[in-house]
């Protein structure tokens, strides 16, 4: 009998012929039908990026994919800061984390709706911008600039955000190319504060969860700028939780009004409206798709 001296690399080995496989010697991802949608009679349907914000991740989307997939949607949950992002840093820059999902609609060959919750919805403004297949974009509680505007700069343009008194710090090393000034911070939710704060309409239970994995925002990124936004020259959908303690409603109102967006606003939810609430946004987003297609 013969032994397998190096069985880590097999496996790695077979991973990688398939990824080559799936890929093609051009390195192009498979098209979204071959990805799992479901066929639909009345054409391809678009892709879903969804893009979930700081505190958050990915698996803050799982009910609306859930109805998304459901309807014969594709959908991806981009990773938000990416794994290894375009300055190697995780969230550290808007920037950086427009260019990564920018790069994602770039591989996807049909058109395009962009969601994006919280900061993500500051992702999709700027990653929307230059692409002829976004067709629309929905804003989800989130934060949607104009040019040169920040997150921190418009969550105090009316009252209403806990977040302020909520958050904590931890320093983390700036990288050789940081901008002049980064403070070089991580901010988080304090435990003890972030169901109350983030996620009232959520179980204890979940939101304690929720608060151990929670993905850090830079201060320096948050303070940012934004470019110009893709609101300008795409239809926008909004969803706006009216006890938001993060966003105020009010902002939301104030940005929703000015790009035009169709708005539904959601009695009592919270700024994880998407988990608390999804079949309201899921309507939204084919709302979107119904007026786009």
């Amino acid at each position: 009998m013969t032994s397998d001296r190096h069985p880590r690399r097999r496996v790695l080995g077979g991973l990688l012929a398939a990824g080559t496989g799936a890929l093609g010697l051009g390195g192009a991802l498979p098209s979204a039908s071959a990805a799992g949608a479901r066929p639909s009679a009345g054409g391809a349907k678009p892709t879903v990026v969804l893009v979930h914000g700081v505190f958050a991740d990915a698996s803050g989307w799982y009910k609306t994919m859930a109805g998304l997939q459901d309807a014969g949607f594709p959908v991806i949950a981009a990773a938000n800061p990416p794994p290894d992002s375009v300055r190697g840093d995780p969230q550290r820059t808007l920037a950086g984390d427009s260019a990564y999902v920018s790069s994602i609609v770039d591989t996807i060959p049909g058109p395009v709706i962009l969601v994006g919750h919280s900061y993500g919805g500051e992702v999709v403004t700027n990653a929307g911008r230059g692409h002829t297949n976004v067709k629309a974009l929905v804003y989800v509680a989130a934060f949607a600039p104009d040019e040169g505007e920040s997150a921190l700069q418009l969550a105090e343009q009316f009252p209403g955000s806990e977040l302020p008194g909520a958050l904590v710090t931890r320093p983390f090393p700036l990288p050789a190319d940081a901008p002049p000034g980064d403070p070089g911070l991580d901010g988080y939710i304090d435990p003890a504060k972030f169901r109350e704060v983030f996620a009232g309409d959520l179980p204890r239970s979940e939101a304690r969860l929720m608060a151990a994995a929670q993905r850090p925002g830079s201060i320096g990124g948050l303070a940012g700028g934004s470019g110009v936004p893709a609101w300008k020259s795409l239809p926008s959908w909004y969803v706006i939780p009216t006890a938001d303690k993060v966003i105020p409603p009010a902002v939301q109102r104030f940005m929703a009004q000015r790009a035009g967006s169709r708005v539904v606003e959601v009695k009592g939810a919270s700024h994880v409206v998407m988990m608390s609430r999804p079949a309201v946004v899921v309507r939204q987003i084919l709302a979107a798709h119904h007026a786009t297609r």
